[in-house]
């Protein structure tokens, strides 16, 4: 697979402007330009980079977290958890809903674009001082932003790392990382072209984050393929929790989905696992008071009803059908607008949502991956039997439904979550 680089052609960045406005351009110019979508069976760039850099990732403990599902919501639950515990906090997740800043917080709050756009430059311009030496021969838009992101939380003296895993986990930019707690959330059949095709090989891919002196946390998820795990436990002799389904009478105060209550029973094992001591109850549930996961089953417009979900494979599919369900009787949202990527498995999530709906409907978000919406379309009539509309891009579609006074649910990936919600926050913002 290409790799997507900045590379010796690129020796020094121009002149840095001084205005905070121009310098966040820049920034996000300077990623824009390494832009993005690839793997390499390696990390020995990220390695060596963090070394020229002086190794900030090992300034502060780390827990790091991956999974098909559940990773980014246990991520902020994490964070969330380990603040209302009293301790300072950095989180790092990907990707972003509708800005670049998203990805990393201090003590639950998204970092300024200013405070941004210094640690991308910084990063950046270190990771050329590197090519120039010969220390590493290229660098992608991922590993700039996971080197700012370990740079940001080391320069601010932080107690804790919690690092969400962009893509699988043995070649992950973060796992660069010696993280004191692995959390594993479950597996299921997600971006096979890169971590393989079956649930075995996935899991041995994310695996690979449980490493010699780490505890690992295992979720529910895990469950068909947990010998993945204790067989890399054993092999780096680390100690393992397993979690359960927790029970309803174990469950937290929270407005969100029903499965968000395996998510916070992972988290809370987490931050257990990292001070070494029980987490009470009330400290849980502090963290969880106003709480918001972006992007996932989120009311994001009231008149007309509309919510977006990150919703991007199968599985989790099945955790949206199974949490409307549950929360609705009947479901509110007559229409479901979906705009899904050409490497998922479009007929998968089709057939889990479709028979909720009244009116279905399709679009294309602005990503290169995205699906043409005639492509969809005919999808959903083979699966659905139904013609969906047809939108050709995200504004046309919302337009349309507001003004018919539709109510919406859309989802089918991150990439469309992020433009709705970029879409209608703006026009909330006026009234």
């Amino acid at each position: 697979m290409t790799k997507s680089e900045i590379n010796k052609t690129n020796p020094m960045l121009p002149e840095l402007p001084q205005s905070p406005e121009s310098r966040y351009e820049l920034a996000v110019q300077t990623l824009r330009t390494a832009l993005q979508f690839g793997i390499e069976a390696s990390i020995e760039g990220m390695y060596a980079l963090m070394e020229f850099m002086g190794n900030p990732q090992k300034k502060y403990p780390s827990i790091q977290i991956a999974g098909t599902n559940g990773k980014s919501s246990t991520a902020r639950f994490t964070a969330a958890i380990l603040k209302a515990s009293g301790y300072s906090t950095g989180l790092y997740t990907s990707p972003e809903l509708i800005e670049y800043p998203e990805r990393m917080e201090l003590n639950g709050r998204v970092i300024s674009h200013e405070m941004f756009a210094n640690v991308i430059l910084d990063t950046y311009q270190s990771a050329l001082e590197a090519i120039q030496n010969g220390v590493i021969a290229s660098i992608t838009e991922f590993e700039i932003l996971t080197a700012a992101a370990f740079k940001l939380f080391a320069d601010q003296g932080l107690d804790y790392a919690v690092l969400e895993v962009g893509l699988g986990g043995r070649w992950d930019a973060t796992s660069v990382v010696q993280p004191q707690v692995a959390v594993v959330t479950g597996i299921g059949l997600d971006h096979i072209d890169i971590l393989g095709d079956t649930l075995e090989a996935i899991a041995k891919e994310k695996a690979a984050i449980i490493k010699e002196g780490s505890l690992a946390i295992l979720g529910p998820g895990t469950e068909e393929t947990r010998q993945v795990f204790l067989d890399q436990c054993q092999k780096v002799g680390s100690s393992y929790k397993i979690i359960e389904t927790p029970d309803v009478k174990d469950h937290f105060l929270y407005p969100g989905p029903g499965y968000q209550q395996i998510n916070i029973a992972v988290a809370r094992a987490a931050v257990e696992a990292a001070l070494g001591r029980p987490v009470k109850r009330d400290t849980v549930q502090a963290a969880l008071d106003g709480l918001v996961v972006p992007g996932r089953f989120e009311v994001i417009r009231q008149d007309p009803l509309l919510m977006i979900d990150a919703t991007h494979n199968p599985q989790s599919a099945c955790f949206l059908r199974d949490a409307l369900i549950e929360r609705y009787d009947p479901i509110p949202f007559k229409t479901l607008l979906l705009g899904i990527l050409t490497d998922k498995d479009a007929g998968g999530i089709i057939e889990v949502l479709t028979p909720l709906f009244e009116n279905l409907a399709v679009t294309r978000s602005s990503s290169l991956r995205a699906m043409s919406p005639e492509d969809l379309a005919a999808l959903v009539k083979r699966i659905d039997g139904r013609n969906p509309v047809i939108y050709p891009d995200v504004t046309s579609a919302l337009s349309d439904l507001s003004e018919r006074g539709e109510t919406t649910l859309a989802t089918g990936s991150i990439t469309l979550a992020g433009e709705v919600k970029a879409s209608v926050e703006p026009l909330l913002h006026c009234n």
